[in-house]
């Protein structure tokens, strides 16, 4: 016969406390004053017990799920061939643990379908969600935030005044930018990461532009064409460039995946990288040092961006002061081999 579960009238006996008492503690009911001894005391029996409070009961006492939605802007075959995405989801799976939350991944490929994961929110699925790859034309990210609801933006929505954890996109892009233009280059290409409704996709493509201004070079629509996260769409982006009458001597693409679909289009014409078109990418997804030749690319800090969004979801679902809601890493140009720079191999 199975082991009957232990429960909390049990532990109640062993401490000394009501049920009541035991049923607070352990479900983490906020608002209550217990002693940290009693609250103590507690917790060791039922561990010694090896209680678990069941997650129905913990949600109705305490009001919260213990959940956190993370929210991915990204059809499902985007999302299992994205090469960056499991450092951000370690770091934000160690964030929740060290804080007492789970962590409940949701695909959305459309945002401005009607209750495209506003029902995470309605059904109380989750206290609060992190929403990667914000879009300007999602119209529901500013009802929740009318309604309080707590929510970090992987990614940032200028003017929207909700909390985010990002790169500056902008300037990252101006520096890849800035390194191909000292190498020579005055014929430069770009390929964007995403369709332009995405804000990473606009601030990257910005960046490419101030560059250009700065180096006195005119901004031509033709040496511009958009990806949509997959290699494939590099692929296609790229035999587009190279079809026009004077292709550009380098690209500058804002996704690595997406970048190396531009590689295989360059190898399929025989031509050589980087003597006839140098490549940079974003994003130094760990296979990036292994393509061929290895990719010049900007470096983001993956696994920090997860924990730093996650930490500050905790801290806005728990009521702590925080005191920055906007946060923005830094990057750094990794040079490898595939912009023509003079260094050592495989770097």
């Amino acid at each position: 016969m199975p082991r009957s579960r232990p429960t909390q009238r049990q532990i109640a006996e062993e401490t000394g406390v009501s049920r009541t008492t035991v049923s607070l503690v352990l479900n983490e009911v906020p608002g209550i004053h217990i002693s940290p001894e009693t609250r103590q005391r507690i917790l060791e029996v039922a561990r010694r017990l090896n209680y678990y409070p069941d997650a129905a009961a913990r949600t109705l006492a305490s009001g919260r799920t213990q959940t956190i939605g993370f929210v991915l802007c990204q059809s499902p075959d985007r999302i299992f061939a994205d090469a960056f995405l499991p450092e951000v989801l370690r770091g934000v799976g160690d964030a929740v643990q060290e804080n007492g939350f789970r962590v409940l991944i949701h695909s959305v490929e459309d945002v401005t379908a009607p209750e495209a994961y506003i029902g995470l929110v309605r059904e109380k699925h989750t206290d609060g969600i992190i929403l990667s790859g914000p879009r300007s034309d999602d119209e529901q990210l500013p009802r929740l935030k009318a309604e309080g609801f707590p929510m970090v933006l992987l990614g940032q929505l200028p003017g929207s005044g909700i909390p985010f954890v990002d790169v500056d996109n902008v300037g990252a892009a101006r520096q890849a930018m800035e390194h191909l233009v000292g190498l020579g280059h005055r014929r430069i290409g770009m390929i964007t990461n995403a369709p332009l409704e995405y804000t990473a996709a606009r601030d990257r493509l910005a960046g490419y532009r101030q560059a250009l201004k700065e180096a006195g070079l005119s901004f031509d629509e033709e040496l511009v064409r958009h990806g949509d996260f997959r290699e494939e769409s590099g692929r296609v982006a790229m035999n587009r460039l190279l079809d026009l009458p004077e292709p550009p001597t380098a690209v500058f693409v804002a996704c690595d995946l997406v970048a190396f679909g531009a590689l295989v289009a360059i190898k399929e014409r025989s031509l050589i990288i980087p003597d006839d078109v140098a490549l940079v990418g974003f994003d130094d997804v760990p296979l990036a040092h292994y393509v061929d030749p290895p990719l010049t690319t900007v470096r983001l800090l993956a696994y920090e961006l997860g924990y730093r969004a996650a930490t500050l979801l905790t801290q806005l679902i728990s009521g702590e002061p925080v005191e920055e809601q906007e946060i923005l890493l830094q990057t750094k140009l990794v040079v490898r081999q595939s912009c023509g720079a003079h260094v050592s191999p495989r770097s």
